[in-house]
């Protein structure tokens, strides 16, 4: 049996309302939809059910998860590259930096100057790579997940700057502290605790 203008419109309309950008994959998953649906509707399934089983069959976690994977199956060497890029500065920033509290305590020389580069490769670099790869990861998710890494990745930019500046006897340590705490308090935590609840009684 074949899609009415009216059932092909109602697909197009479904399909255009998840959001997709990837126009060659919307085009894609509308041609798959159709042939499913027509398929299902010589069986004499209603419309309705044939398109709620043929979009479970072709993306049970939804078409955003869908294109999500496809864009990373697409990206997938360049994203591994950058992930092991990321998680190298990550441990040579953790490294130098355990290095540099190590020496600051024995007061070794170049104490300092370990701790700065470790500080600065994990705050400046490594932290906002991590929180830009959350991001993606979370960009279909509610504005309340987002908000989360937002609020998360400022407050731990300036606790970590605090931290830096309070051992280096810079001026400005007290005011990156204070704010710092207060997004991280008032700001990420209202937010975490609320996804945890959130997922408790889901």
């Amino acid at each position: 049996m074949k899609l009415t203008k009216e059932q092909e419109d109602k697909i197009c309309d479904f399909v255009d309302s998840q959001g997709l950008q990837l126009q060659s994959l919307r085009d894609d998953i509308l041609d798959h939809l159709c042939c499913v649906i027509e398929n299902e509707l010589r069986r004499g399934k209603s419309f309705e059910k044939s398109l709620q089983d043929a979009l479970l069959e072709l993306a049970p976690n939804g078409l955003i998860d869908m294109e999500r994977k496809t864009i990373f199956l697409l990206n997938s060497k360049r994203i591994i590259m950058m992930k092991k890029l990321m998680y190298l500065i990550g441990f040579i920033g953790s490294v130098v930096l355990t290095v540099g509290v190590t020496f600051k305590l024995l007061y070794y020389p170049y104490a300092n100057k370990l701790l700065t580069i470790g500080f600065l490769l994990l705050l400046l670099v490594y932290v906002p790579l991590l929180t830009i790869d959350k991001y993606k990861v979370a960009i279909g998710k509610a504005l309340s997940e987002r908000l989360k890494i937002i609020l998360g990745f400022t407050a731990g930019i300036l606790l970590g700057l605090s931290v830096l500046f309070k051992v280096m006897h810079f001026w400005g340590a007290e005011i990156l502290l204070l704010a710092g705490a207060v997004i991280f308090a008032v700001g990420y935590l209202p937010f975490l605790f609320f996804t945890m609840y959130k997922r408790s009684i889901a």
